[in-house]
């Protein structure tokens, strides 16, 4: 039986940062050969998962990025048992590399598309390598539940909580602008519920623009002035019903959300809204 000294403890613990208990077993278990000491480590990670797979997943967080040049953005959804998992800076650190990997890998789909992918900052090691090794430490069952990436011009904002997301697409060649962070923003607040006036249902709209002619008409205003007052109201019918353009613009509502872009050259294009576990 090799000896395990306090030194190959330590340097086994500064490798894995998993408690010294476990390195010390580990070491016993496969005679002081380090690499072997690893894969059995590795092993009861994996055991972990299995013992708790069962377990609810109803707290953690979302993340979102965007890549340095504006080119794309990305956000990710990981979830785990606790609370204060959610916060914890390894499973942070988890979600970070997600994303970067999101903006600067091939890309991915699917959460099992990116966790095959290797995890930037961490040479040799797959992103699914580093989801064992944070359920390892934290003993909780860990799900990386769906991912997305977009184009730019995109904006980007997770809620500080960590349990809302959201990304927001434009159309126009400024990827760098503050407004489109800004009203990624508006939308994890203000909720809207389509980008476009097209995309409510039509029925509803052809009713709500016939009930305004109708009442418009008894003004007794010429017919040209009778249509600038009914999309003057359709355009309040259309915040009201939730559509992002119309809205006004939280951080300046003395104009709308496509004011505010068109300020900037840009349209707004679409938007993804992710509250956690829904």
């Amino acid at each position: 039986m090799a000896e395990i000294t306090a030194q190959a403890v330590k340097e086994l613990r500064d490798l894995t940062n998993l408690p010294m208990m476990e390195v010390k077993r580990a070491l016993t278990e496969a005679n002081g050969d380090q690499k072997r000491a690893i894969e059995i480590l590795k092993e009861a990670n994996k055991k972990v998962s299995i013992k708790r797979a069962e377990n609810a997943t109803s707290e953690g967080l979302i993340r979102t990025g965007v890549s340095a040049d504006g080119s794309c953005a990305a956000m990710v959804e990981i979830q785990c048992e606790s609370a204060p998992v959610a916060k914890a800076d390894d499973f942070v650190f988890l979600a970070d590399q997600c994303i970067k990997q999101l903006l600067t890998g091939p890309g991915a789909t699917t959460a099992d598309q990116l966790m095959v992918q290797a995890a930037p900052d961490r040479p040799g090691q797959t992103l699914a390598g580093l989801l064992e090794e944070v359920v390892g430490k934290i003993r909780e069952k860990m799900v990386v539940a769906r991912v997305l990436v977009v184009k730019g011009p995109a904006g980007a904002y997770a809620h500080h909580d960590g349990k809302t997301g959201v990304l927001f697409c434009a159309s126009g060649e400024n990827k760098s602008a503050a407004v489109l962070r800004d009203v990624a923003m508006h939308i994890a607040g203000l909720k809207p519920t389509v980008t476009h006036p097209e995309e409510l249902p039509a029925a509803d709209v052809a009713a709500e623009r016939t009930l305004l002619t109708t009442e418009a008409a008894k003004s007794g205003k010429p017919a040209n002035i009778l249509e600038k007052i009914v999309d003057g109201r359709m355009k309040t019918y259309f915040a009201e019903q939730g559509v992002l353009g119309y809205q006004m613009f939280a951080k300046d509502d003395s104009k709308t959300v496509n004011q505010a872009l068109a300020e900037n050259g840009l349209k707004a294009a679409s938007f993804t809204r992710w509250v956690l576990g829904n």
